[in-house]
């Protein structure tokens, strides 16, 4: 289709190649070759009279220059194919050695090929589209900044403020969808998001952007990020409808790209009017000497020729085309064009008039390149160095409308981050109490409060919230309002799920709905519950509801907020029998042999002793001398001991009867005070074994488990939690249950209540714990 217009619209007869027009200059003996230069198309009267004066005021300061620039001005009217078209028929029959200013970025990617094919530099100072690039183009220039510059800036902002979620507005077009996914990349870092991307066709009347914007309104985001192009009319447009519908309140933040903020000084008091509160970020431009001149210069020429129309602020795209003036014609004198041509290509059958176009030769383009990509000088609008194939900025300008007009508020450097002024050393900063370092800022409605970037909108649906009483009120307890017939929902599930809420960066409304109210019972099993967020009847469902493989496949699950397991609940006895013989229990029968046979053996040793060095104590019959000797352990203090190693020995003995006697008396008085306590049940598998009954809660999947172990249907009981204590009372023996089968919170909460009497044996299966349903 390109090739096919562009042959309707230019003739494809072949052409000789021709040397450049020449021109005589001020010299009669010099030779000032001219350089043919395409201007397409006006950003606005104001860049296109920036360009014819930058040329001018090159020439009047350097009148030595042989060489001079011609432009050959050419108007797309905003259409692609028109700028291709136009490209072409300047590169065939005009021999341009240059071609600047393709104002959008898609015009820029038609005519950067043509010029890449030509080997001719293009140079585009308002096409700021982050796929522009020049390593796929390499004769394609950004006299300007990529879109991509400046998300970090408005990132910062929103990190500032402590936003966590944001919705872009943008056109429709190449322009504005190049910069999501680069902003969507900078808010990720700290961890804020997009959850709606807000395009308006550039075919959009007033009406849709009405539409539009009230679909935001009944969003719970209030932080919008505008991203259009000065051409693009839909900007007044868009904040002239939010102004009508309320948007531009103390409760929405609005930040500007530079597509905007750039040349927010020339746009009309009533749109100023409509933007008051809107932040902005836009490029730097230093203040200089040359600047002020200029600008008295422009304005009182401006206000000659257009003598019925208001002032006109000078716009950054006008300095950068002045500076890409300076640029081109700096690069085209230190090329000598001197018999430079046009080599035609090798005609090629049924080739189209882009394949016929000419390659300039001598290596004219690419010196000219080269020159200009050399050219680093202080510029109008400040540095200007095209080393990096387009301009490179670490500086932006923050900037509040207030009272229909643009007021700076401080600056984003990539080294220091938001700063109030340029002098001052930035530092890290986490922005969680005080905010970002900038002038008071003014936002939406006239206030000071920063807006917290959420609300609950009024025209939204809410949330429908399935509950169902818990057999367990601790957990989810569900009632009606007698007054208002409204759905009230208490207990630990709900407490976790609204704090969830007060997590979240905006407002959630929502509202109760009870299963029994859906099911027409008052109590439900927890599967049929889960399935009705399958049918829609709500969106999700908040209780003590368990997850597992099963529902899985007709619901998703939150991770579990409670601690997860299966465990048993049984009876406790005690296990100490008081008798009179109780006083034997302390010791185990093997201490209590172990000690008497030491205690006999301590005695013979120190008999032994003593008679070997004639302790006249030890006379007499022998049954005199082996009653001192049984007694000496106990009574050696009463008798005379003269033997060193008898005396050894008693000590050794006096020792181990005082930690006998100590442990013995702890044991002794913890069985006459303390109860001891022995579950009746130690392991499912013995309910199995002896045949037991066991009970679970009534609704629960557990009855269904107890099959899948082995538990015989019959065996099988369900109860409410608040008879669970009089069936273990009774025992499975009487008609009630041995052991009851329950997760381990519920278990927790049972035994909180009835803490004497009942343990807790397991868990003794594993399971996943509760979740929330959606």
């Amino acid at each position: 289709m390109i090739t096919i217009a562009i042959r309707d619209c230019i003739d494809s007869t072949p052409h000789h190649p021709v040397p450049v027009e020449t021109a005589q200059g001020t010299d009669a003996a010099a030779r000032a070759t001219l350089l043919l230069v395409l201007f397409l198309p006006f950003i606005s009267l104001t860049v296109g009279q920036n360009v014819t004066q930058s040329r001018a005021d090159f020439y009047a300061v350097h009148r030595n220059y042989t060489t001079k620039l011609v432009l050959h001005i050419r108007d797309s009217n905003g259409d692609n194919m028109r700028a291709a078209s136009q490209a072409v028929d300047l590169l065939q029959n005009y021999y341009v050695r240059a071609i600047i200013g393709p104002q959008k970025s898609s015009e820029a990617t038609f005519v950067s090929d043509i010029g890449n094919n030509s080997q001719v530099p293009v140079i585009s100072f308002t096409a700021t589209n982050p796929t522009l690039s020049s390593a796929d183009v390499p004769y394609f220039l950004r006299a300007t900044l990529s879109d991509a510059a400046q998300v970090n800036s408005l990132a910062a902002l929103i990190k500032a403020y402590g936003w966590k979620e944001v919705v872009p507005i943008y056109e429709d077009t190449d322009y504005g969808r190049g910069i999501i996914p680069y902003l969507v990349d900078a808010l990720q870092e700290f961890g804020a998001s997009m959850p709606y991307r807000s395009a308006i066709s550039r075919s959009a009347n007033s009406d849709q952007v009405e539409k539009e914007l009230y679909k935001l309104m009944t969003m719970p985001t209030r932080v919008y990020i505008v991203h259009m192009s000065s051409a693009f009319g839909f900007g007044s447009t868009l904040f002239t409808k939010a102004k009508e519908l309320g948007m531009m309140s103390g409760a929405y933040a609005w930040i500007l790209t530079d597509g905007i903020a750039n040349v927010v000084d020339s746009l009309s008091p009533s749109v100023l009017d409509a933007m008051d509160g809107a932040l902005g970020v836009r490029f730097h431009v230093p203040k200089s000497k040359e600047l002020d001149d200029f600008t008295k210069r422009w304005n009182a020429r401006y206000r000659q020729d257009n003598l019925d129309d208001p002032p006109l602020q000078l716009s950054i795209f006008g300095l950068w085309g002045y500076d890409t003036i300076w640029a081109l014609a700096q690069a085209a004198e230190k090329v000598s064009m001197d018999n430079a041509t046009f080599q035609k290509q090798q005609d090629i059958k049924n080739s189209t008039c882009l394949g016929t176009l000419g390659i300039s030769t001598m290596s004219i383009g690419h010196k000219l390149l080269d020159a200009i990509l050399q050219r680093k000088f202080r510029g109008l609008s400040g540095d200007f160095d095209l080393r990096s194939r387009q301009l490179q900025s670490s500086i932006f300008q923050i900037i509040n409308v207030v009272r229909r007009e643009p007021k700076g508020i401080g600056f984003w450097t990539a080294k220091h981050g938001i700063i109030q002024n340029l002098n001052q050393n930035g530092s890290e900063h986490t922005y969680l109490n005080s905010g970002p370092n900038l002038t008071q800022v003014v936002w939406p409605g006239e206030v000071s409060t920063v807006p917290k970037g959420w609300q609950i909108p009024t025209n939204g649906k809410k949330l429908r919230v399935g509950v169902q009483t818990s057999g367990y009120p601790e957990l989810m307890k569900v009632e009606m309002d007698p007054l208002t017939n409204a759905i009230i929902a208490t207990g630990y599930a709900i407490d976790v799920f609204e704090e969830v809420l007060k997590r979240l960066p905006y407002a959630i409304p929502y509202e109760h709905v009870a299963f029994h109210n859906v099911k027409g019972v008052s109590h439900g099993s927890y599967d049929d519950f889960v399935y009705q967020v399958n049918l829609g009847v709500y969106q999700i469902a908040v209780g003590d509801i368990t997850i597992r493989h099963n529902r899985t496949s007709y619901a998703d699950f939150t991770l579990p907020y409670t601690e997860s397991g299966i465990a048993m609940i049984v009876p406790v006895k005690d296990g100490t029998t008081k008798g009179t013989w109780i006083f034997l229990k302390p010791l185990t029968t093997d201490l209590w042999f172990g000690s008497i046979v030491f205690f006999i053996f301590t005695g013979a040793v120190i008999w032994l002793l003593e008679r070997r060095i004639d302790n006249t104590e030890l006379t007499g019959s022998i049954s005199r001398q082996l009653g001192i000797a049984i007694f000496f352990p106990f009574f050696a203090d009463r008798e005379r001991v003269e033997s060193i190693l008898s005396r050894l020995v008693i000590i050794v003995w006096a020792l181990v009867l005082l930690v006998i006697t100590s442990s013995y008396t702890a044991n002794l008085s913890s069985m006459l005070t303390v109860q001891q306590l022995q579950p009746t049940v130690t392991d499912v598998h013995e309910l199995l074994e002896k045949g037991e009954y066991v009970g679970y809660t009534n609704g629960s999947y557990l009855g269904d488990l107890l099959e899948q172990i082995g538990f015989d249907r019959r065996k099988i009981k369900a109860y409410n939690p608040d008879d669970f204590d009089d069936a273990l009372y009774e025992g499975s023996k009487n008609g009630g249950i041995a052991a009851v089968i329950e997760e381990v919170p519920c278990i927790k909460i049972f035994l909180s209540k009835y803490c004497k009497g009942y343990t807790m044996i397991g868990p003794i299966y594993k399971s996943e714990g509760f979740g929330f349903v959606s």
